[in-house]
């Protein structure tokens, strides 16, 4: 249980997110270079490229890589196991922090895109209005 003096800490979800965005998004968009790199990877690599599409496995993963970075946790509470867990509480810890983080990547992601169709739709209405004025 989380005390109510402790805060989530949403770093680790927003560069997650932000990592998700800009290498499935946004670099094949700019131009072919990142899409050549890509095929030019060894299959096991490229394999993981495919299929850490889904922003939860992703999210997983490199909540792991950004936890053994920062040492920062998302649940402060995880800082913290029992000590009847044993020498296995630190991987317990980091295992349950990265399935938060990956939740809280995943989330951002959905809300992202469920933002992302209206604000389209806005724009474009906008456009065609400021095309038909002039």
């Amino acid at each position: 249980m989380i005390d109510s003096t402790e805060t989530i800490n949403f770093s680790a979800a927003l560069i997650g997110l932000t990592l998700h965005i800009l290498i499935w998004e946004k670099l094949p968009d700019w131009g072919t270079w990142f899409t050549a790199l890509i095929n030019k990877l060894p299959k096991p690599a490229a394999y993981l490229y495919d299929a850490w599409h889904c922003p939860y496995c992703f999210g997983f993963w490199i909540a792991l890589c950004l936890h053994g970075i920062t040492q920062q946790f998302t649940l402060p509470s995880l800082q913290v196991m029992p000590s009847v867990i044993g020498i296995a509480a630190v991987p317990i810890a980091w295992f349950l922090d990265a399935l938060v983080t990956a939740l809280f990547i995943y989330v951002g992601s959905l809300l992202l895109k469920a933002l992302a169709g209206p604000a389209l739709s806005g724009h474009q209405q906008l456009m065609a209005f400021k095309q038909s004025q002039k």
